[in-house]
């Protein structure tokens, strides 16, 4: 069986006649991590979204343990093991912290497992069980942030996708972010997707990197063999 957990081929997407994704592929290994970097407007984000199945492509094909998923529904994809961590850390404010995290065991797959899920989330986050029965509207954005990486592992993930979960935080709070990656990682042998701006941090967190710009994947390679010369100019696309 391949070690290839999530592979895309020559995908496309966007919005009307704006090409925000073109001809991209990218491979995420089992127990993996991998950093997707980029400058704004790059593509990264509309291409994730695309994989989750938040948006649909024009054409390309995605597959999920060699099974495709490129025309599944979002729900479908996550119920396989894929969840996204989207931007900003959105939850449903007026709700509890604890209720949105239940929320993320809503699939039939990931329902036996909720109060096990629910335990180790606490864990991983022992500030979000003290504060469980507050109403998520009321927390700091690293907070919130916390709270959606949560309810995306009580789902049992195979592959977490993080959009630019460092944006807006202070560098403590990033810090301890990062760190919990990294746990996941190790310890549920997650695969992680990392979607960045700032390139230091993310090779130093992955195995592997893709960079994009004006919607093409225009380098790749191991994050520990990087040129910075030519990973500067792939970047700024000079």
């Amino acid at each position: 069986m391949s070690d290839t957990l999530l592979r895309i081929e020559d995908l496309h997407a966007g919005y009307g006649d704006f090409v925000a994704v073109d001809s991209a592929s990218l491979e995420v290994k089992k127990g993996g991590i991998v950093a997707l970097i980029g400058i704004n407007g790059a593509g990264k984000t509309t291409l994730m979204n695309t994989v989750a199945g938040l948006h649909k492509p024009s054409s390309g094909k995605v597959y999920f343990k060699d099974e495709e998923i490129t025309a599944l529904s979002a729900d479908r994809i996550v119920a396989k093991g894929l969840s996204l961590v989207p931007q900003g850390g959105r939850c449903f404010t007026r709700m509890s912290v604890q209720d949105n995290l239940l929320m993320g065991s809503f699939p039939k797959t990931a329902r036996k497992n909720a109060k096990a899920m629910l335990a180790r989330v606490y864990e991983l986050f022992p500030d979000l069980e003290q504060m469980k029965q507050r109403p998520a509207g009321n927390l700091s954005g690293g907070q919130r942030q916390m709270v959606a990486i949560g309810r995306a592992l009580m789902g049992s993930p195979e592959c977490l996708i993080f959009d630019e979960i460092s944006l807006g935080l202070s560098p403590v709070v990033i810090n301890d972010i990062y760190r919990i990656i990294k746990r996941i990682n190790k310890e549920e042998n997650t695969s992680i997707i990392l979607i960045e701006q700032d390139i230091r941090r993310a090779l130093k967190t992955s195995d592997a990197f893709y960079v994009m710009l004006k919607g093409k994947v225009v380098l790749s390679g191991k994050s520990d063999e990087v040129d910075p010369e030519t990973l500067k100019k792939a970047y700024f696309g000079i």
